[in-house]
């Protein structure tokens, strides 16, 4: 059968009949926030290429907080951010027990037991070379990076974190942060590994919130190449041979095509990244009146959905949160 006994616009005559036939929805419920935590008080920075995104002390952290937690969103994820005369070459603020990241976790779960909390587990906010790893020479050394790594997860869970991210893409990077957190008794502690991350564009304005950029050369020898898909496959089936409980794809909406083949051939939960680039050149537009802001972003987090993204990080969390719960 066709035309004209098939119409597909028939199920397309009014918004009542969409919802109806909608395949995909999004969700208060699928968002995570990024939030970038500072030493001091009262300190509440704006991210001069993020509008709307701020480095916080952990106390005004926590005020920023309770709207995320007034609007259901179910997640956050941290990130350290410190003064270059606090930095040092092996990223010792990382895995401090009394550092940053850590007390921010402590004073979140304390307020918020509820919200979960995940952590950014790397060293690169924390190296004064801004790599993600130990450097020897020019390059970053694989094997000497990973005990730090699972020592920065093992002092997140000490903290109170829910759940540890690593997005290093140090070789065998999950597998030491497993051992470690097994070792010292953290066994219910997921992990959320950077399985795809690229050595992307994207990430600029990032960069500039965490002070994390490479003082030397770039991160192209431990990030994927972009042009590379089925390389995106075998990293993320060894972060899962390794442990990984949720897999993750970075940068969103240049690598939906990844998003969707990490889904379709493992089928595990998959989460994505709607980085500060993408953030940013949204932004950017709708400040200068050249797209609907409300419509394009939601547009963007559904297509997250629908090429298989389970949750979605993004910088538009509260936003897009706000913008659901109008629509209701």
């Amino acid at each position: 059968m066709s035309f004209p006994i098939i119409r597909m616009r028939r199920l397309r005559a009014n918004e009542k009949i969409r919802c109806m036939v909608r395949e995909h929805h999004l969700r208060v419920d699928d968002l995570i926030y990024p939030v970038f935590v500072t030493p001091g008080q009262g300190v509440r920075k704006e991210v001069s290429s993020m509008p709307g995104i701020y480095n916080f002390s952990i106390d005004e952290l926590l005020k920023e907080l309770q709207q995320v937690v007034d609007l259901g969103i179910p997640g956050i994820i941290i990130f350290g951010v410190l003064d270059e005369e606090e930095k040092d070459e092996v990223g010792s603020g990382a895995y401090d027990e009394s550092g940053i990241v850590q007390q921010a976790v402590q004073e979140v779960k304390n307020k918020f037991p509820h919200l979960l909390v995940i952590t950014d587990v790397c060293l690169c906010e924390f190296t004064n070379h801004g790599h993600c790893g130990i450097v020897k020479g020019n390059y970053v050394d694989n094997d000497a990076t990973l005990e730090l790594l699972a020592k920065t997860a093992v002092s997140h869970a000490k903290a109170g974190a829910d759940m540890v991210a690593p997005s290093d893409m140090m070789d065998g990077r999950v597998a030491a942060i497993r051992q470690a957190l097994d070792e010292h008794g953290f066994v219910n502690i997921p992990i959320m590994s950077y399985s795809a991350k690229y050595a992307s564009s994207y990430y600029g304005p990032f960069r500039e919130a965490a002070g994390s950029a490479p003082q030397f050369g770039d991160r192209k020898a431990y990030q994927m190449d972009p042009p590379n898909s089925d390389e995106a496959l075998r990293e993320t089936w060894l972060d899962i041979q390794e442990g990984a409980d949720i897999v993750m794809v970075k940068p969103g909406l240049a690598y939906m095509d990844i998003l969707r083949r990490i889904k379709d051939e493992f089928g595990y939960p998959t989460a994505v990244y709607n980085v500060s680039g993408e953030y940013a050149m949204f932004k950017a537009a709708a400040q200068n009146g050249w797209i609907d802001e409300k419509k394009v972003v939601l547009e963007t987090l559904t297509a997250f959905k629908r090429a298989g993204a389970d949750m979605i990080i993004t910088y538009y969390a509260v936003e897009a949160a706000q913008w659901l719960k109008e629509e209701r």
